[in-house]
């Protein structure tokens, strides 16, 4: 039983995880809660749906084109929207609202195309299942956390090993720097939105074939879920939001396994509370110097 619970546990974590470093590299960059991150998680599987499961597209296609276009939709939203409120020196809330706002048209769209009931994704992975000990490792399962860790690890190269990766580290320390360096600052803040919505695409549609469904109502709680992982591995910091998804989703399944899955949703609200008052850093955040 508990083995069974840690690899459910780490399942549902890998998909936080990957989207909490999509939110993560925006915020390290922008200092900006992305909070349309849950609606770009939604909006992929729906297009999965409609090419895959409706129009009777293969798979593959139609889930690189579900990523493809969920990225250039974070991408535009940067572009046309929060760029210009960059341009106009307003206050960072100013940004957050877009975001809010967006990611309202993008579920209410959803609802105005699909309608508001659960729609199915029939189950694209079929390699059996693996047994470990008395513990059941499904197809769906291995694929989760196999690709989460590699998409994982190639944001991290990205971030920590790549020419993009240091500008976007610069941009982070200081904008106007950055500009006088050569560094494109719009360019590289419309990549990072790019790469994060295209994170939490791959996330959604993967969760999405594992319960073999999708609706809307996944955006409130994977919005929470996601802030709460990034608070927990520290804000800002790529390594630490892997590390808080996995926890999160640990702790929520060992919430649901021994306990009541009435309550799962809970943990990520106390985690959220719990470490804004206590540990504001997170576990792998550093504390920021204000330079005078």
């Amino acid at each position: 039983m508990l083995l069974q619970q840690i690899i459910n546990g780490l399942t549902i974590g890998a998909t936080y995880a990957l989207v909490a470093v999509g939110f993560s590299m925006v915020y390290s960059v922008l200092e900006l809660a992305n909070f349309a991150n849950g609606a770009f998680y939604v909006f992929a599987p729906y297009i999965v749906v409609l090419l895959y499961a409706s129009m009777g597209w293969g798979f593959i296609p139609a889930f690189l084109i579900a990523v493809l276009a969920t990225g250039i939709l974070g991408a535009m939203m940067d572009r046309f929207i929060l760029t210009t409120i960059r341009n106009h020196k307003a206050q960072t809330s100013s940004s957050m609202v877009a975001t809010l706002g967006v990611s309202t048209v993008i579920i209410n769209g959803l609802i105005a195309v699909f309608g508001s009931a659960t729609r199915s994704l029939p189950n694209a992975v079929n390699i059996g299942r693996i047994y470990i000990g008395s513990a059941i490792m499904t197809g769906n399962q291995l694929v989760i956390i196999v690709m989460s860790v590699i998409i994982m690890a190639v944001l991290s190269i990205i971030v920590y090993k790549t020419k993009l990766g240091s500008a976007m580290r610069s941009i982070a320390q200081n904008q106007v720097a950055s500009r006088m360096m050569g560094v494109n600052v719009n360019r590289i803040i419309t990549v990072t939105f790019l790469i994060g919505s295209a994170s939490a695409a791959i996330a959604g549609t993967m969760v999405a074939m594992y319960y073999g469904s999708v609706d809307t109502t996944l955006y409130t709680s994977v919005s929470v879920k996601t802030f709460a992982s990034a608070i927990l591995g520290g804000i800002g910091s790529v390594p630490g939001a892997m590390l808080g998804g996995v926890i999160i989703g640990m702790l929520e399944t060992f919430v649901a396994g021994y306990w009541t899955s009435a309550y799962k949703d809970m943990i990520a609200f106390i985690i959220i509370i719990a470490f804004l008052i206590f540990k504001p850093n997170g576990l792998l955040g550093h504390r920021k110097l204000n330079k005078v």
